[in-house]
């Protein structure tokens, strides 16, 4: 009797669970989600009435003055967080992350704060770096104010060389009309730390300008908080350097120097626009296929937090690097505590000095804060639910970013699995086939030329998918006869820059619980006797296991051999089969190292010696990167090389996969006028690996199975409506299945 209503009462006590479980995660979301504009405010008029703080506006026009810079949330520590995420406790006040400029002082610098608690901020404390490292006041990101002083110096420089500019380009700088020129800033600025020395590339001011280089390149020093006291250091002109403007200025009115004369600027020239041209052999003036919802939508937003087939999640967009997700769960149990962008790197060759200075670090450009609008039925399907995203960054108030973010449903066109059982005599026993479907939440980044599309997929068989697809604008420096070792001509005077391109992520792994271990598996051959034929010999594979136990056993260098199987797995948990169940990653991608190990930059993206490398959690290693390295690379507040240094046990602990993928990119013709995104996508997927006891999407009623009834007619079993909807067809589903001579 007691076992018959134990039975009775277990389903009822899971489905509780469950339903507790799901509420909890609902609640805690929040916890992740992004600063509101009215916290941004708040925290804002906070520190506006420290008066020891002595804020001025970040737009004010002197470079000598206290201002915020940036405004994001300061995640709470993982403990606090998983005790409301697990336990249904109070969530940790939240708190905001600021980084002050302090340029009104003697010894400028730059300072984070975490301010709190919200929404009615009363105190601030002291952010740190590990080891204490300090903030250098040259090591910060630009400024819209930096670039008008900037602007200002261009104006000087083209007062005494527009008449070079006129002759040489058809165009000037500053004093124009319709034939002007702009420019694009290169980076990092200097060769060491403590500098701030920037080359500055002209380009003809045209749609698409990126790819409109006129050979003519100046490094400006734009370190001193007066910009008054900024200097013009070098020259490229044409292939040629000079030490000043006027040592320009006098061999080109001697006529000792090589002079450049550009083809005259055709305005009929389509090259660098989007404006269609050729033809194709179908009709391409009619709309193509598009995504409905036939019977309506299948996942459910509210808020921050999102729940698809056996998904749930919470997601934010860190305005200072891009879009996280939180507390992944299939059906309740947690996968991932957060998986996250860290850093995007973009490191060119060329032969003009800008071209060999760029090596481009894009959180320190906030490449978070680059996610503009995106259109309905090119950028994200026209279902999509779309969200505005907000963001503090060189700002005095909160600025909404329309559309920027979307998440919606899509059907890849290819099965999620599928089989024809034949039963060769011209027919078959049965057909089975589930359709695969996917959710994705998508934000892009355009950081200046390159769009970078930035994409989390989630798979009804408890796949995860990270992806990134690059297109934009390449970065195009003037051509030269010595730059074709370095890229591919794709216009008369343009040479496309090769580059690789390398992106990093954090992947906080909790598989059935924090404690978890990680092994990688290889394959070996074997050679034994052939047991029933002791005269031959079988030689076949074995799986060959490595248990890693510490992060540098764990830390594979690029450059050498790497595992097929990267399996995480919690040792104390087993599947129905006895199975540990874990978790592995697959890459996608063909990245390698930028620079060898120690070189210069090298050292602010330690991160890239790796393609993957296993730490500890801790709360004070929360990024592998920051918006400082761009402009100090040399000496970085973060070093993600600290994190392995001390080479702590990785069995049974709460683990971090630090993952980078990447790939390189020598351009070419039809890269114009843009990158497309076909080949150029690259990431990772989460795939379970014995951590469920069968597919997971078998819960999934999208399945369709036919078999033959007694007369040899297809008999459809199907738990879906049968008519799809008149947007799709207006038929019923049909499948024959049979085959024969004709």
């Amino acid at each position: 009797m007691w076992l018959s209503l134990i039975l009775l009462l277990f389903p009822l006590a899971v489905s509780n669970a469950s339903s507790r479980a799901r509420e909890w995660a609902q609640h805690g979301a929040m916890m992740f989600a992004d600063l509101t504009p009215q916290e941004m405010n708040t925290v804002r008029d906070y520190l506006y009435s420290c008066k020891e703080l002595g804020l001025t506006s970040a737009r004010g026009k002197s470079l000598k003055k206290n201002s915020i810079l940036l405004m994001e949330l300061h995640l709470p520590r993982k403990p606090e967080a998983l005790r409301a995420l697990d336990r249904g406790l109070a969530k940790p006040a939240r708190q905001a992350r600021v980084v002050v400029q302090f340029g009104n002082q003697a010894a400028p610098n730059v300072t984070e704060y975490i301010v709190g608690p919200l929404p009615f901020p009363n105190n601030h404390q002291l952010k740190t770096f590990k080891g204490n490292r300090p903030i250098t006041f040259e090591s910060r990101p630009i400024s819209v104010v930096e670039y008008l002083h900037l602007n200002g110096v261009l104006e000087k420089v083209a007062s005494k060389v527009n008449k070079i500019l006129q002759e040489s380009t058809g165009f000037t700088y500053g004093n124009c009309t319709n034939r002007c020129l702009t420019f694009s800033d290169i980076a990092p600025r200097g060769l060491e730390p403590g500098e701030r020395r920037t080359w500055i590339m002209l380009q003809k001011f045209v749609e698409g300008y990126f790819i409109h280089p006129v050979g003519f390149e100046v490094l400006v020093n734009h370190k001193d908080v007066d910009h008054e006291k900024w200097t013009v250091e070098k020259v490229w002109y044409n292939g040629q350097y000079f030490d000043s403007l006027e040592e320009l200025v006098e061999k080109y009115e001697k006529g000792t120097i090589k002079k450049l004369k550009l083809p005259e600027h055709d305005e009929e020239d389509l090259f660098s626009t989007y404006i269609p041209r050729g033809h194709m052999n179908t009709r391409t003036n009619i709309h193509g296929a598009k995504l409905v919802e036939p019977q309506g939508r299948r996942f459910q937003v509210d808020g921050n937090f999102v729940e698809y087939a056996g998904w749930s999640f919470a997601y934010r967009v860190r305005s200072s690097a891009g879009l996280q997700i939180f507390d992944l769960r299939f059906n309740g149990e947690r996968i991932a505590y957060e998986i996250s962008l860290q850093e995007a790197i973009a490191f060119y060759s060329g032969d003009t000095p800008a071209a060999m200075q760029t090596k481009y670090i894009d959180a320190g450009w906030s490449m978070g804060t680059s996610d503009y609008e995106l259109s309905p039925g090119i950028d994200c399907p026209e279902i999509a639910h779309f969200v505005d995203l907000y963001h503090y960054y060189d700002t005095d108030k909160p600025v909404r970013y329309r559309n920027a973010l979307c998440i919606f449903e899509m059907t890849t066109g290819l099965p999620l699995r599928r089989h024809f059982n034949n039963n060769f005599q011209g027919g078959f026993n049965f057909y089975g086939g589930l359709e695969n479907h996917v959710l994705v939440i998508r934000t892009t980044s355009t950081v200046y030329n390159y769009d970078y599309i930035w994409d989390f997929v989630f798979y009804q068989n408890g796949v995860m998918e990270s992806r990134v697809s690059a297109t934009g604008y390449i970065h195009a420096t003037f051509f030269t006869e010595n730059g074709l070792n370095y890229g591919t001509r794709v216009y008369n005077y343009v040479l496309g820059n090769l580059h690789t391109h390398l992106i990093h992520y954090k992947v906080d792994l909790d598989i059935a619980g924090r404690d978890n271990s990680f092994e990688s598996i290889d394959l070996k051959y074997v050679n034994f006797t052939n047991p029933w034929s002791p005269g031959h010999s079988v030689v076949q594979s074995i799986m060959h296991r490595t248990q890693h136990e510490t992060e540098r056993s764990a830390a594979f260098r690029f450059g050498k051999k790497f595992p097929k199987y990267m399996h995480f797995y919690n040792p104390n948990q087993t599947n129905k089969w006895g199975h540990k169940k874990g978790y592995r990653i697959q890459y996608n991608s063909h990245a390698n190292s930028v620079l060898p190990r120690g070189w210069r930059e090298e050292n602010g993206i330690t991160w890239s010696r790796y393609p993957l490398a296993v730490t500890r959690h801790k709360d004070t290693e929360l990024t592998s990167s920051s918006i400082y390295t761009q402009n100090d690379p040399w000496d970085p507040v973060v070093s993600f090389e600290d994190y392995i240094r001390n080479n702590e046990n990785i069995v049974n602990q709460d683990l971090v996969a630090w993952v980078t993928v990447g790939f390189l990119h020598i351009p070419h013709s039809e890269d114009i006028p843009n990158t497309a995104t076909p080949g150029n996508a690259v990431g990772f997927f989460l795939r379970p690996f014995n951590f469920f006891d069968e597919d997971p999407s078998l819960a999934s009623r999208s399945t369709v199975i036919v078999r033959q009834d007694e007369k040899g007619q297809p008999k459809v079993q199907r738990w879906t409506p049968e008519v799809v909807g008149h947007c799709v067809s207006d038929k019923p589903f049909f499948y024959n299945g049979t085959y024969g001579g004709v």
